[in-house]
């Protein structure tokens, strides 16, 4: 009888776990299903080996913006003022003891990874930026610079060897949101090639977006958050209220796609505003709306396909990726989280794509690194937070 009572127990518990098993795999493959739909989205793979080391016992101190140029060289700008962390940490002086001294500002890297070009800092003939930020790369080859610290209401344009050829706006203004003469702390420069125009997230100071010729520096046009003429009043963002007719900023990116649009950061009220290149607004959503201080929308860049059907979106608040479809602004998911090995982020700032299809971001505060995500191609998509990019075949994957 007591042989019958177990035989009966266990085949009760054995029934139940199948059938929870079955409800868990139910919702599992609905969950999977509902998420998917159908919809394909990228897939990266970090590369924990890009880029090689540096040479000269260099080390990076918080890395603030990231470009490519048409050979598919990367350049980065960092503060190589603050990259003296390890002699805080261990108590020696740089250029003592065996490790470290600061790169150059500016570091240009190949495909490989391999530092093919280092350069930067103060010279004659212009004023070097009090805190370093922004990169981008003209179809000439030009390295434009800006700046977010006190003084820098300026841009800075060098050869690619770090030859100085132009300053745009003066050093040293106060903010001004309607000046034709000068910035405020420029966060990031995006150039448009067809109109030969340069886009200034302009930025950390004065709240809008500036444009001026890419040949000349001439100063053409700029507008605030929904084309509005900008203000230079402190702006707060509140989440659940009403968004405000200003930028918040910082004003972090303005960037042109393929088919005539603008798309422009601000950072301060986690959103992406959406103008034609005169300015005219079109439309906006928000990305992590949830995030204050420092905000979620920190710089994006395009898919590299025809129609750039998707914004990759550097969250160095939440310390992540968020994959967005370009046309309907939706979150499709999540690449990262927050942590220090590759495909982790610490302070992701800023993020840009090659030719391939392959991004690559920089990481500020304690980051202080770049790193390359390979692209793998379109995937179903199965659910919104997808961890560390680590290739396949790994712990994690």
């Amino acid at each position: 009888m007591q042989h019958n009572k177990s035989s009966f127990i266990t085949a009760t518990l054995v029934l139940s776990s199948l059938v929870v098993l079955g409800v868990a795999q139910h919702y599992l493959q609905n969950s999977v299903t509902a998420a998917s739909n159908g919809r394909m989205v990228p897939h990266f793979e970090v590369d924990p080996f890009w880029p090689q080391p540096l040479p000269n016992k260099w080390i990076l101190g918080s890395a603030i913006g990231v470009a490519v140029d048409a050979s598919d060289h990367v350049y980065i700008v960092h503060r190589n003022d603050d990259s003296n962390f390890a002699t805080q940490e261990i108590g020696i002086d740089n250029g003592i003891a065996d490790c470290c001294t600061a790169a150059p500002p500016i570091l240009e890297f190949d495909v490989d990874g391999s530092l093919v070009n280092a350069w930067g800092g103060p010279g004659q003939g212009y004023t070097w930026p009090a805190s370093n930020h922004g990169i981008e790369i003209a179809p000439n080859g030009n390295v434009w610079i800006g700046g977010n610290g006190g003084g820098d209401s300026h841009v800075l344009v060098f050869t690619r060897d770090g030859q100085f050829v132009r300053e745009i706006g003066l050093p040293g203004e106060p903010i001004d949101s309607n000046s034709t003469t000068h910035f405020s702390r420029v966060a990031e420069i995006a150039i448009d090639p067809d109109a030969n125009e340069a886009y200034f997230a302009d930025g950390y100071g004065n709240k809008r977006v500036a444009v001026v010729d890419v040949a000349t520096g001439a100063f053409k046009r700029y507008w605030g958050a929904y084309g509005n003429r900008p203000s230079d009043e402190r702006i707060t963002y509140t989440p659940g209220e009403p968004l405000p007719q200003q930028f918040v900023g910082p004003v972090h990116c303005a960037e042109p796609s393929k088919d005539g649009l603008l798309y422009v950061c601000d950072r301060g009220a986690d959103r992406i505003q959406v103008f034609r290149p005169d300015g005219t607004y079109i439309k906006e959503a928000q990305v992590a709306p949830m995030t204050v201080g420092a905000g979620a929308t920190w710089d994006i860049a395009f898919s590299q396909d025809d129609d750039q059907e998707f914004i990759y979106v550097a969250d160095g608040s939440n310390m992540k990726v968020h994959v967005v479809h370009r046309d309907t602004l939706e979150v499709m998911y999540v690449i990262g989280e927050g942590g220090r090995q590759p495909g982790l982020f610490y302070g992701t700032h800023s993020i840009v794509t090659d030719t391939q299809g392959n991004f690559y971001t920089t990481e500020t505060y304690e980051g202080k690194r770049v790193q390359k995500f390979v692209y793998r191609g379109l995937r179903p998509l199965e659910q919104m937070q997808s961890g560390p990019a680590w290739p396949a075949g790994t712990l994690l994957d």
